[in-house]
């Protein structure tokens, strides 16, 4: 007894080929790191865009306490901001010692940008302190309460970006001028830099249009 040959499969290979790449396509390595990494930056954008704009609603209401002119001091804050300016401008010749191969070059211009970013800190500290103890405190108006908000918050990404660049020193030491490091290199130089776009914006909207109030 013989049997009737089967019918081809409507859904044979050649059919779902025709309709689906089977091929796996080839994914650059690192190239999930920096998508999420901009994300990221968008959302601290984000971040930032509301602080912006809770100070720009309050940061008129002195509750008969004292205004920007009363304890804001630019040559202070003009000296930070250069501190911040610089370490900016080191990061920069760090990424270029990192396209010329040269681990050593890069870690001593991250020591750089280290020292610039604990300078600006320090200064931001010494202004807090020098606030609290005059008496103008966050709780004392709504002016205040949104300045030390906004500033404290880029302080504290400073902060993070301080300990960034001590680790990734470290795994420089220990593996050199990996791929992965050239990728965290790359990430950390994205969030340094928008940290500098961050602070101009508080040193022109907060202090210096502040002052002028």
């Amino acid at each position: 007894m013989t049997t009737a040959p089967t019918a081809p499969d409507p859904a044979g290979p050649d059919l779902i080929g025709q309709y689906y790449e089977l091929d796996e396509h080839d994914h650059p390595e690192g190239g999930s790191t920096l998508l999420g990494f901009w994300i990221y930056l968008m959302s601290d954008c984000l971040i930032f865009a509301i602080l912006f704009a809770t100070f720009g609603v309050l940061g008129s209401n002195y509750a008969a306490g004292p205004g920007p002119k009363d304890v804001f001091e630019l040559p202070l804050v003009a000296m930070n901001t250069a501190m911040l300016l610089c370490s900016s401008m080191t990061y920069g010749f760090a990424m270029i010692g990192m396209q010329r191969g040269r681990v050593r070059e890069v870690q001593t211009w991250l020591v750089l940008t280290a020292l610039f970013g604990a300078a600006f800190l320090s200064i931001e500290l010494y202004e807090f302190t020098h606030l609290i103890g005059e008496g103008a405190t966050p709780q004392r108006s709504a002016f205040l309460s949104s300045f030390f908000t906004l500033v404290g918050t880029h302080g504290l990404h400073v902060t993070f970006g301080l300990i960034w660049l001590t680790t990734l020193f470290v795994q420089l030491a220990t593996h050199g001028l990996t791929e992965a490091n050239k990728r965290r290199l790359l990430c950390l130089s994205l969030f340094w830099h928008f940290l500098d776009v961050i602070w101009v914006g508080v040193f022109t909207f907060v202090y210096l249009l502040g002052s002028l109030r």
